[in-house]
């Protein structure tokens, strides 16, 4: 079921890939409530969580017999009637965010994501250190991710590495860069050593990782995609897990390509972490030259060997649910 207006090459593309191609984004959540139940489909899959376009008032009508949240929203839905959410044991650790959530934790094996490298991401550069004399740091994520507290641990960073650059996608809002330049000038780093750079095409923004010696994620809400398109264009990232999944995306990717050594748990292990990577230039080098064939080699982007976990997983629901069934019956 495809529940946007859009129509373009990747719409086109995705109709080839499956047997069925229902636009419902002109149907009342009454009507394809009905439609689901009329199909018989046996499990509903939520991409969107509480983000745009989302069609959550429909699973409280709990059309299907087992509903599943996945991917566009790392946190609970807060729906009775949302029986699982897919997840990992890196981004939701054991026993630590089960409270957190309406609905069952359901842990893939080898992490939640499955990425796609674009076919058009160019070669990977040399490590840009080597030829600027400078280490330079960056954070391409969504400038709404970029929180005060995040802000504060790179100030801290800047400080530590004492020439180092930063690099930052810039904010849509007028005066978020006159803001953040006076925040880090507050804290004793000069602002000539953050740049803002504008959005680009996906192609531009791909190629501004020539540039970049070391990627910081953001924090609470860490990245996800941007940390995997880093990761492929040679460039580490370190990330900051905190106690919810939102925070912990970072995490469940760099175990996926076995980089835990990158993943802090407090901002001063962050701190610590970043200093002491930027600081070792020979395995930065070595990371440049091999993170690309490391990331092809694992298992976040084996699309097979994920689709085999996630029809397992909705096996195994299946199998839960009749045997529920059956337990229930007098």
């Amino acid at each position: 079921m495809y529940n946007f207006t859009a129509d373009d090459d990747v719409t086109a593309h995705i109709r080839t890939l499956v047997e069925h191609f229902v636009p419902v984004a002109g149907m009342t959540d009454v009507e394809l409530a009905e439609w689901i139940r009329a199909q018989g489909i046996d499990i509903l899959v939520d991409l969107n969580g509480h983000t745009a376009h989302n069609r959550l008032p429909l699973f409280l009508r709990k059309p299907a017999p087992i509903q599943v949240t996945w991917l566009g929203y790392l946190a609970t839905t807060g729906l009775p009637t949302m029986d699982y959410r897919l997840t990992d044991a890196r981004a939701d650790p054991p026993g630590r965010t089960e409270s957190l959530h309406t609905e069952t934790l359901w842990r893939l094996p080898d992490g939640l994501w499955c990425y796609e490298p674009h076919r058009f991401a160019p070669a990977v550069a040399p490590l840009p250190a080597l030829r600027t004399g400078r280490l330079t740091f960056a954070s391409f994520n969504n400038p709404a991710k970029v929180s005060v507290t995040i802000l504060g641990v790179w100030a801290r960073i800047l400080q530590a590495v004492s020439d180092a650059r930063l690099l930052l996608i810039r904010s849509a809002l007028a005066a978020r860069t006159t803001e953040l330049e006076r925040f880090f000038a507050g804290r004793g780093v000069d602002p000539r050593r953050v740049e803002f750079l504008e959005r680009r095409s996906t192609a531009d923004y791909l190629a501004l990782y020539d540039r970049v010696d070391v990627a910081l994620d953001t924090w609470p809400c860490a990245g996800g995609t941007t940390t995997c398109d880093a990761l492929w264009m040679g460039v580490p990232t370190v990330t900051l897990a905190g106690d919810r999944s939102f925070s912990r995306s970072g995490a469940s990717v760099l175990a996926s390509v076995g980089l835990p050594d990158l993943i802090a748990e407090t901002a001063d292990d962050y701190v610590d972490r970043a200093t002491a990577v930027a600081g070792d230039l020979p395995r930065l080098a070595t990371l440049r030259d091999t993170l690309r064939e490391r990331v092809r080699a694992s298992p976040l982007v084996d699309a097979r060997r994920f689709a085999a976990a996630i029809e397992h997983a909705y096996l195994a629901m299946a199998e839960r649910a009749l045997a529920g069934a059956e337990g229930a019956r007098p």
